[in-house]
């Protein structure tokens, strides 16, 4: 695919409308192979129209109609260097995609591909002078200037020479693609020609994303599609539905129209944009020509008006050449279904046996194969005859396998308590401690010597609450897993013993022993009695806050307390 991608990178040209993608590492002088020289870009030469040092004057070398200067025509004799022609381009990411299209990939042979992996970049000779040229891209019926020099030469060259597998497989595309924009074009009374800039934007793929986000038929970046009323979701991209991208394209034309007043400068600034173009008039002092505008313009959008030409004469003139469009395994005759539910593709493929790559090359505006008719209706389009199918089916279809494809469980869910059993510690002997009236998870913490966090994850604790008579597995070592087994048998004041700590008080108490903790620097533990708070605890030990306890026994302020329990504290003073 590499060699395929690199041999087609000059059949056509897809721009971005906002041009990001800079040829700044192909600049050289010379003709080497697979390098590139642009006339007028080479160190140290003005970017200018008619500046000697490029070799030519571009005003001189226009034509318009049926009018050329003599002394500029190009020689017959001359030969085509390729890296010039490659100076503009995007869209060797554009047709690799436009390969991998299910009707394309039924059209092309085996033979048609070897044969583009052994083409070889060689140098073009012409074969007809430059007056047949100019005879030929007057005779089309145009509104806009098709002109003629030696860039608009090379693309016709390059088109109708050496791309002759590639051009019919646009050929074919465009039986199908162009009616539909003829057909929008002629309601909005525009140029039927404008229909060729699909053709080098994206080789008429609707699946072509550039290298900066250009997406579609059209190549429109995000921005721009949004600003023209195109959908762009997360199941939906309309910049890839040909009839919405084509609608939205003409109204961005018709704006760049009311703009310049000049279709050929409304074709460079689709390309690049139109700041581009009027800071490149500005450069000239004002001038409104494209050609004499040409060389202040991006380099990417030097080549996209010749390109634009050399296809209007390459798709009018084919087949002199020899070339006849493609049969494209894709129904002409296609019907369109308002679909008001959701809907996925696959549903639609198995019921009606269509192939599921053909319904997404019918439908590629779908990102994830579902249609969100729920949100709003939006289209299907369909053979034709398979319409009838779809409207004496549509139950079943949206029926069939819809909790697979569709899921409706997720979209109603209820939050649901974790069942998650932790792993035992590897090593670790387990225990269970009964929790007694009075305990709280800091003082049995600290009677088996192990962290309150590791004590909360085993039992499934997230606060501190604990209830009288609940099983709390408990991790020890092996070794003093005797020692800790008494532990649930202790009272209260043996346990605290046990860690070298005094028992806990009553209320009447809380005097005599706070004065003497203080004297040893001890804790005072204060049994809780029916109608205590924190708060009214807090108050019986001066300096003492709330908070403090709250923090000292590990508990939040949602935590309750209650008789019983014992709490620790630290008497300040």
């Amino acid at each position: 695919m590499k060699i395929i991608n690199k041999i087609i990178l000059v059949l056509l040209c897809s721009g971005a409308m906002a041009v990001s993608l800079k040829a700044s590492g192909h600049r050289t002088t010379g003709n080497q192979p697979g390098k590139m020289e642009i006339p007028g870009d080479r160190a140290g030469e003005e970017k200018a129209p008619g500046n000697k040092a490029s070799g030519e004057n571009i005003p001189e070398d226009k034509v318009v109609g049926n009018k050329i200067s003599k002394d500029k025509i190009v020689s017959d004799t001359d030969s085509i260097n390729l890296a010039e022609v490659m100076s503009f381009t995007n869209f060797s990411d554009n047709l690799d995609s436009l390969m991998n299209l299910w009707y394309v990939q039924n059209s092309l042979s085996r033979d048609t591909l070897r044969s583009l992996e052994n083409y070889d970049l060689d140098t073009l000779p012409l074969r007809e002078p430059d007056s047949v040229y100019i005879d030929r891209l007057s005779r089309i019926p145009a509104i806009i200037p098709l002109s003629y020099n030696r860039y608009v030469r090379n693309y016709i060259s390059v088109y109708t020479n050496k791309k002759k597998d590639l051009l019919e497989v646009m050929l074919g595309l465009a039986d199908y693609y162009f009616p539909m924009i003829e057909g929008e074009l002629d309601r909005h009374d525009l140029p039927f020609e404008l229909k060729y800039m699909a053709v080098i934007e994206s080789a008429l793929n609707p699946r072509a994303v550039s290298r900066v986000g250009a997406t579609g038929m059209w190549q429109f970046m995000y921005g721009t599609g949004r600003a023209y009323g195109l959908t762009i979701n997360s199941l939906v991209d309309e910049r890839r539905d040909p009839l919405a991208s084509t609608r939205a394209a003409i109204h961005y034309l018709e704006d760049l129209y009311s703009m310049y007043n000049d279709w050929i400068l409304v074709i460079a600034a689709y390309n690049c944009g139109p700041g581009n173009v009027n800071k490149a008039i500005r450069r000239t002092g004002g001038k409104t020509d494209y050609w004499e505008i040409y060389y202040y313009l991006p380099r990417e959008t030097r080549g996209y008006v010749p390109a634009f030409i050399a296809a209007a004469y390459a798709m009018n003139y084919y087949q002199l050449y020899h070339l006849n469009p493609r049969a494209i395994d894709i129904p002409l005759a296609t019907d369109t279904i308002i679909v008001h539910n959701d809907l996925h593709l696959k549903q639609v493929s198995e019921v009606l046996q269509i192939p599921l790559s053909e319904l997404r090359d019918l439908n590629p505006q779908y990102r994830r194969d579902i249609i969100p008719g729920k949100s709003k209706a939006y289209a299907l389009r369909l053979p034709l005859y398979f319409s009838t199918g779809f409207i004496d089916l549509q139950d079943s279809i949206f029926a069939y396998k819809d909790s697979i494809y569709l899921d409706p469980s997720k979209m109603v869910v209820s939050p649901t308590r974790s069942r998650y059993v932790p792993q035992a510690p590897s090593g670790k002997t387990k225990l269970i401690y009964t929790v007694k009236s009075g305990d709280n998870l800091g003082f049995i913490a600290e009677w088996y010597n192990v962290g309150l966090s590791s004590l909360r994850y085993w039992n499934g604790i997230r606060g501190s609450r604990i209830r009288t008579g609940q099983k709390l597995a408990v991790y020890v070592s092996p070794s003093k897993a005797g020692q800790y087994r008494k532990i649930n048998s202790m009272s209260f004041s043996e346990k605290q013993r046990s860690i070298g700590k005094p028992a806990a008080v009553s209320g009447t108490e809380v005097k005599s022993s706070s004065a003497k903790s203080r004297d040893n620097g001890n804790y005072v533990y204060y049994r809780v009695k029916n109608g205590d708070s924190v708060w009214e605890i807090a108050r019986k030990f001066p300096g003492v806050s709330d908070s403090d306890i709250l923090r000292l026994n590990n508990l939040s302020g949602g935590d309750m307390i209650h008789p019983g329990q014992t709490i620790k504290i630290k008497p300040k003073g």
